[in-house]
Protein backbone atom coordinates (compact mmCIF):
# COMPACT_ATOMS: atom_id res chain seq x y z
CA UNK A 1 0.00 0.00 0.00
CA UNK A 2 1.61 3.37 -1.43
CA UNK A 3 1.47 6.70 1.26
CA UNK A 4 -1.17 8.19 -0.08
CA UNK A 5 -3.09 5.02 0.18
CA UNK A 6 -2.48 4.63 3.91
CA UNK A 7 -3.22 8.35 4.48
CA UNK A 8 -6.50 8.11 2.79
CA UNK A 9 -7.64 5.02 4.47
CA UNK A 10 -7.61 6.64 8.07
CA UNK A 11 -9.42 9.56 6.97
CA UNK A 12 -12.95 10.79 7.21
CA UNK A 13 -15.16 10.00 4.48
CA UNK A 14 -18.07 12.10 4.80
CA UNK A 15 -17.91 16.19 4.86
CA UNK A 16 -19.85 19.20 5.58
CA UNK A 17 -19.54 21.49 2.13
CA UNK A 18 -20.47 25.25 1.63
CA UNK A 19 -21.08 26.25 -2.26
CA UNK A 20 -20.64 30.01 -3.39
CA UNK A 21 -21.06 31.28 -6.64
CA UNK A 22 -19.61 34.66 -7.84
CA UNK A 23 -21.50 36.28 -10.52
CA UNK A 24 -23.14 39.58 -10.85
CA UNK A 25 -25.41 39.27 -12.94
CA UNK A 26 -26.81 36.23 -11.23
CA UNK A 27 -26.58 37.71 -8.27
CA UNK A 28 -28.49 40.71 -9.24
CA UNK A 29 -31.43 38.84 -10.80
CA UNK A 30 -31.81 36.83 -7.99
CA UNK A 31 -31.63 40.57 -6.18
CA UNK A 32 -34.67 41.70 -8.18
CA UNK A 33 -36.49 38.30 -7.60
CA UNK A 34 -36.25 36.08 -10.14
CA UNK A 35 -36.62 32.69 -9.39
CA UNK A 36 -33.71 29.79 -9.08
CA UNK A 37 -34.87 28.72 -12.05
CA UNK A 38 -34.51 32.18 -14.15
CA UNK A 39 -31.12 33.02 -12.48
CA UNK A 40 -30.20 29.68 -13.73
CA UNK A 41 -26.88 29.16 -11.64
CA UNK A 42 -25.92 25.85 -13.21
CA UNK A 43 -22.30 25.68 -11.79
CA UNK A 44 -23.77 25.86 -8.47
CA UNK A 45 -26.34 23.24 -9.05
CA UNK A 46 -24.00 21.28 -10.45
CA UNK A 47 -20.95 21.40 -7.30
CA UNK A 48 -24.02 20.46 -4.48
CA UNK A 49 -25.36 17.98 -7.06
CA UNK A 50 -22.09 16.51 -7.14
CA UNK A 51 -21.01 17.19 -3.39
CA UNK A 52 -24.30 15.41 -2.45
CA UNK A 53 -24.03 12.29 -4.98
CA UNK A 54 -20.82 11.52 -2.94
CA UNK A 55 -22.19 11.15 0.28
CA UNK A 56 -21.13 14.32 1.92
CA UNK A 57 -23.73 17.21 3.10
CA UNK A 58 -24.48 21.10 1.13
CA UNK A 59 -25.07 23.53 4.40
CA UNK A 60 -24.73 26.67 3.06
CA UNK A 61 -24.94 28.36 -0.36
CA UNK A 62 -25.11 31.89 -1.32
CA UNK A 63 -24.85 33.62 -4.78
CA UNK A 64 -22.11 36.79 -4.45
CA UNK A 65 -21.46 39.94 -6.39
CA UNK A 66 -17.41 40.30 -8.30
CA UNK A 67 -16.98 42.39 -4.92
CA UNK A 68 -14.11 42.43 -2.86
CA UNK A 69 -16.01 42.63 0.80
CA UNK A 70 -19.02 40.62 -0.31
CA UNK A 71 -16.86 37.94 -1.84
CA UNK A 72 -14.89 38.23 2.12
CA UNK A 73 -17.76 38.40 3.64
CA UNK A 74 -19.38 35.37 1.72
CA UNK A 75 -15.96 32.49 2.34
CA UNK A 76 -16.03 34.21 6.06
CA UNK A 77 -19.70 33.03 6.53
CA UNK A 78 -19.82 29.89 4.86
CA UNK A 79 -16.57 29.18 7.02
CA UNK A 80 -18.77 29.76 9.82
CA UNK A 81 -21.28 27.70 8.22
CA UNK A 82 -19.72 24.32 10.03
CA UNK A 83 -18.91 23.54 6.03
CA UNK A 84 -15.32 21.39 6.09
CA UNK A 85 -14.62 22.64 3.27
CA UNK A 86 -15.74 25.73 0.34
CA UNK A 87 -16.38 25.74 -3.23
CA UNK A 88 -16.87 28.66 -4.90
CA UNK A 89 -17.10 29.13 -8.75
CA UNK A 90 -16.65 32.40 -10.86
CA UNK A 91 -14.89 35.20 -10.64
CA UNK A 92 -11.10 33.73 -11.34
CA UNK A 93 -11.19 35.08 -14.80
CA UNK A 94 -8.11 37.95 -16.32
CA UNK A 95 -10.98 40.80 -16.57
CA UNK A 96 -10.98 43.34 -13.62
CA UNK A 97 -14.07 42.01 -12.21
CA UNK A 98 -12.74 38.66 -11.20
CA UNK A 99 -11.27 39.30 -7.64
CA UNK A 100 -12.38 35.98 -6.42
CA UNK A 101 -8.67 34.79 -6.23
CA UNK A 102 -6.83 37.83 -5.08
CA UNK A 103 -9.95 38.02 -1.92
CA UNK A 104 -9.23 34.59 -1.05
CA UNK A 105 -5.80 34.21 -1.37
CA UNK A 106 -5.40 36.93 0.96
CA UNK A 107 -7.36 34.35 3.85
CA UNK A 108 -5.71 31.04 2.44
CA UNK A 109 -2.73 30.40 6.02
CA UNK A 110 -1.60 27.29 3.45
CA UNK A 111 -2.10 27.25 -0.20
CA UNK A 112 -2.35 24.18 -2.11
CA UNK A 113 -0.40 25.03 -5.80
CA UNK A 114 -0.78 20.80 -6.90
CA UNK A 115 -4.57 21.59 -7.15
CA UNK A 116 -4.14 24.74 -9.66
CA UNK A 117 -1.34 22.76 -11.44
CA UNK A 118 -3.76 19.35 -12.00
CA UNK A 119 -6.51 21.42 -12.72
CA UNK A 120 -5.08 22.93 -15.74
CA UNK A 121 -3.18 19.94 -16.34
CA UNK A 122 -6.66 18.30 -16.71
CA UNK A 123 -8.21 20.83 -18.09
CA UNK A 124 -5.32 20.98 -21.21
CA UNK A 125 -5.77 17.13 -21.58
CA UNK A 126 -9.12 15.51 -21.04
CA UNK A 127 -11.55 18.28 -20.86
CA UNK A 128 -11.32 19.77 -24.30
CA UNK A 129 -9.64 23.34 -23.12
CA UNK A 130 -6.32 22.96 -24.70
CA UNK A 131 -4.35 25.92 -24.42
CA UNK A 132 -6.55 27.96 -23.09
CA UNK A 133 -6.01 26.17 -19.70
CA UNK A 134 -3.39 28.82 -18.91
CA UNK A 135 -5.93 31.36 -18.45
CA UNK A 136 -7.47 29.22 -15.07
CA UNK A 137 -6.45 30.95 -11.98
CA UNK A 138 -7.96 28.10 -10.18
CA UNK A 139 -6.82 27.73 -6.93
CA UNK A 140 -6.89 25.97 -3.33
CA UNK A 141 -5.60 26.40 0.04
CA UNK A 142 -6.38 26.01 3.65
CA UNK A 143 -8.04 28.24 6.60
CA UNK A 144 -8.24 26.88 9.78
CA UNK A 145 -8.53 23.65 9.38
CA UNK A 146 -10.74 24.01 6.58
CA UNK A 147 -10.17 23.53 2.84
CA UNK A 148 -11.17 26.10 0.13
CA UNK A 149 -11.17 25.86 -3.53
CA UNK A 150 -11.87 28.41 -6.33
CA UNK A 151 -12.80 27.22 -9.64
CA UNK A 152 -13.42 29.00 -12.57
CA UNK A 153 -17.21 29.40 -13.43
CA UNK A 154 -17.91 27.22 -16.13
CA UNK A 155 -20.25 24.09 -15.38
CA UNK A 156 -17.73 21.89 -17.11
CA UNK A 157 -14.67 23.29 -15.15
CA UNK A 158 -16.89 22.68 -11.50
CA UNK A 159 -17.63 19.07 -12.71
CA UNK A 160 -14.39 18.45 -13.53
CA UNK A 161 -12.65 19.62 -10.50
CA UNK A 162 -15.09 18.51 -8.07
CA UNK A 163 -15.38 15.17 -9.83
CA UNK A 164 -11.45 14.38 -10.68
CA UNK A 165 -9.61 16.29 -7.77
CA UNK A 166 -11.79 17.74 -4.92
CA UNK A 167 -14.11 14.87 -4.20
CA UNK A 168 -11.38 11.63 -4.53
CA UNK A 169 -9.11 13.56 -2.41
CA UNK A 170 -11.16 15.75 0.22
CA UNK A 171 -10.51 13.45 3.39
CA UNK A 172 -6.99 13.24 2.72
CA UNK A 173 -6.57 17.22 2.51
CA UNK A 174 -8.94 17.37 5.49
CA UNK A 175 -6.64 14.67 7.42
CA UNK A 176 -3.64 16.36 7.08
CA UNK A 177 -5.29 20.08 7.41
CA UNK A 178 -6.15 19.41 10.96
CA UNK A 179 -3.09 17.34 11.97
Amino acid sequence: MSIPEKHKKGAKKKFKCAVLTVSTSKFWRRERGESEEEVADLSGKIAKELVARAGHEVVFYDLLPDEEEKIKEGVSSALKSGADFVVTSGGTGLTKSDLTIEVVSRLLEKEMPGFGEIFRLKSYETAGVGTAAVLSRAVAGVVGQKAVFCLPGSPDAVRLALSEIILPEIGHILKHARE
